[in-house]
């Protein structure tokens, strides 16, 4: 899977853990293949912002989740 800075995707809950929300799309805001890290945050933003968390991207290659169209 590419994954890239600003895709917006969704994760499952279990994944997601703490910071599942009811959208579970999350916006992709950094990686770090080197390291295996992305960090993520729920979208559509909060009104006083989301927080930003990290997940392993080997977790996150197996799931099946896509990266949502971007708008045009």
């Amino acid at each position: 899977m590419d994954l890239h800075q600003g895709d917006c995707i969704r994760l499952p809950e279990t994944l997601a853990g703490d910071h599942a929300s009811n959208s579970q799309m999350y916006q992709v805001i950094g990686l770090d293949a080197h390291s295996d890290r992305c960090w993520l945050r729920c979208w559509p933003l909060a009104r006083r912002g989301s927080p930003v968390f990290e997940l392993a991207l080997s977790a996150v290659g197996p799931v099946a989740c896509r990266p949502l169209p971007r708008p045009r």
